[in-house]
């Protein structure tokens, strides 16, 4: 049986019921959870677009999964290299999916984006979307270019949610579309931030940093799990004019190019005696993928831009993308994972 580590100090909810799933500190409803990002704020504003959702998720009941994790939140509203604005006409629509293209492209294998941390701001999300989603269990993304930042986004959070509402405050410290050198700040993001949250922490890695130096620096800085990976630094150009796809020039390449990629970190996780829990990501699509993971050392495993984006025609099959994004669901519901696989 996969291993899943307690903790004296583990919070959990008071309507925990017998599918719940513990990993150290955190709570979750079972094994699969949603990627940052890809949903959003777990409820759409617009019935005609719904902003910041896949399509595909409308067709999918978000509170059975584990946990649903938010779009990374920043202390104040940041436009990024996007909008976020939500009462766009039907006929701006044309404008809107032009702009959406510039920072959100298909590539071979995956998607590449560059949305800058586009999001509302921690203040408008626990005012107007949380109180919307307490039927969700919730992992809250959140994302600074300071300690400071990070201490205000723990305090704002510790505020308006109870402990043992949520499953997990997640900490974004390795966006690469925000122009920005995480590995300056993240000791002292860990040193200042991680004490003062009375939630779980989860520390998110990327594959373009010293992962394992930062999951060593999660460990002794007391975080209760890791998130990996985010998404892979990466530039595509246009072959006719040599211009970049997406607005920043660089974006982040997730999807099932990036498969491989997240079973290594993981497995290296584990080889490098990394005991917390690990919530893996990158290139998920079916139950097949989720067993890999699981036997690559994970103990959650988290559906992203594989399961959720389609081309926009692709969209039209959305209610059918739903159904097999269920029957992924149910499959890890019933999976017994265990730490290891076969003998190589």
């Amino acid at each position: 049986m996969l291993r899943t580590p307690t903790s004296p100090t583990a919070r959990a909810r008071s309507d925990r019921g017998p599918d719940e799933v513990r990993l150290g500190d955190i709570v979750l409803r079972n094994r699969l959870v949603t990627s940052s990002s890809l949903l959003g704020y777990g409820v759409s504003n617009a019935p005609l677009l719904p902003y910041g959702m896949s399509p595909v998720s409308l067709f999918v009941p978000l509170s059975e999964f584990g946990a649903v994790t938010t779009r990374t939140l920043t202390v104040e509203p940041r436009e990024g290299h996007f909008s976020t604005r939500e009462d766009y006409r039907l006929a701006e629509l044309p404008g809107l999916l032009r702009r959406y293209g510039t920072v959100l492209r298909g590539v071979d294998g995956g998607w590449l984006n560059a949305f800058g941390w586009c999001n509302v701001g921690i203040d408008a999300y626990l005012r107007d979307y949380y109180p919307r989603t307490r039927d969700q269990r919730t992992i809250i993304s959140v994302g600074g270019f300071s300690a400071e930042e990070f201490v205000t986004l723990v305090d704002k959070v510790n505020a308006a949610v109870p402990a043992g509402d949520i499953a997990a405050v997640e900490f974004n410290v390795s966006c690469h579309n925000v122009n920005f050198d995480f590995s300056a700040i993240l000791q002292s993001v860990l040193d200042e931030a991680v004490p003062r949250s009375a939630h779980p922490v989860l520390l998110k890695l990327s594959p373009d940093y010293d992962y394992l130096r930062n999951a060593k620096q999660a460990v002794a800085a007391g975080v209760s799990g890791l998130t990996a990976i985010n998404t892979v630094k990466a530039l595509r150009l246009d072959p006719r004019t040599g211009r970049p796809w997406l607005a920043n020039r660089y974006g982040g390449l997730s999807g099932r190019a990036i498969k491989p990629i997240g079973l290594r970190v993981v497995s290296e996780l584990r080889e490098a005696g990394i005991t917390l829990p690990v919530i893996a990501t990158g290139g998920i699509r079916n139950a097949a993928d989720c067993r890999e993971y699981f036997w690559a050392g994970a103990d959650a495993v988290s559906l992203g831009s594989a399961a959720w984006l389609a081309s926009y025609p692709g969209y039209a099959l959305a209610p059918l993308r739903g159904l097999y994004v269920r029957r992924v669901l149910r499959a890890v519901r019933r999976y017994r994972p265990e730490r290891a696989g076969p003998a190589a």
